[in-house]
């Protein structure tokens, strides 16, 4: 791929090999997405790495600002460094974000990491249903891009607190009168499907305020096999939790269900995949390709 350099598994563990960061099985549980699969080799041969990496070019950018500082003889509040995460649904870029914010919070203490997803920034339902997109939800005309911008721009000028919407995935909605808040971290890291996508009006691209971005990839029948495992699962863990969106479903006929969320992949998913999230790849600082049974077989890392 041109203007990366290329790494197999082994080559990116033996980069940082003496710097082991310390996390248990009972943590990595706990942040691993439903359906995804990572365990400490992981951590050890593809983050441990990673984190370090990120590291270095946190502090190119504070050193940046500081000599900034220095020749404007003026006191400039440092802005977050964010971290952009992007990929297919079903791809793990949750369990990623989650383990990133967990490893960065834990190597560098003295740092402040707020984790967020672009998820509250999508249109309500029935915002959806009024402009009649409920069937294109997920797409890039779903979310409210100029919400989105303006709130990137609040972070970069160091507001003290700022509120985000916040999404339910259980209710499969944005949660009314619920918000998130960023004070001031360090590092921000951002996840979500459209977080290096090109906004329609063509004027601001959201990946401009990134640092640095990560791309999760793999191969489109693997993302639709773990897709539809993951559906699967959400209909056996809510068959008896009535206020779940997926209630309905479970306990409806399973083959009914299983269709819809085929048909969901192919009309919806996929589409989305190849038309607005797929050619974004190339934006990413990074990027990590996973193969049969979420392994990461190969690192991208952009020289340029």
């Amino acid at each position: 791929m041109k203007n990366y350099i290329r790494f197999n598994r082994d080559q990116w563990a033996k980069l940082v090999p003496n710097d082991k960061v310390k996390i248990t099985k009972n943590e990595l549980a706990k942040i691993k997405s439903l359906g995804d699969v990572v365990d400490l080799t992981d951590v050890h041969e593809i983050y441990s790495s990673l984190i370090a990496y990120l590291y270095l070019v946190y502090q190119d950018k504070r050193h940046a600002q500081e000599k900034q500082s220095e020749f404007l003889h003026k006191k400039i509040k440092k802005a977050p460094f964010i971290i952009g995460i992007s990929g297919s649904v079903a791809v793990g870029k949750s369990t990623t974000a989650h383990l990133l914010e967990l490893l960065l919070s834990r190597t560098y203490p003295n740092l402040k990491v707020h984790l967020m997803t672009t998820d509250g920034f999508i249109y309500s339902n029935q915002e959806l249903k009024r402009r009649d997109l409920l069937s294109r939800k997920g797409f890039p005309e779903s979310y409210n891009m100029s919400l989105l911008t303006d709130f990137l721009k609040d972070v970069l000028s160091c507001k003290d607190d700022i509120i985000y919407p916040l999404y339910s995935q259980a209710l499969s909605d944005i949660v009314p009168g619920k918000y998130g808040h960023v004070k001031n971290p360090d590092i921000l890291i951002i996840e979500g499907i459209n977080t290096l996508q090109l906004p329609q009006n063509g004027q601001i691209v959201t990946s401009d305020f990134f640092d640095f971005s990560i791309y999760i990839d793999a191969e489109e029948d693997l993302i639709e096999k773990w897709y539809m495992q993951r559906f699967v699962k959400l209909l056996d863990l809510n068959k008896n939790n009535p206020t779940n969106f997926y209630y309905k479903m479970a306990n409806g006929p399973r083959e009914a269900a299983i269709k819809l969320a085929e048909e969901t992949w192919q009309m919806v998913n996929l589409v989305n995949l190849r038309e607005y999230i797929a050619p974004t790849k190339q934006r990413a600082s990074l990027i990590l390709h996973k193969t049969n049974g979420h392994l990461i077989d190969q690192i991208y890392l952009r020289y340029f």
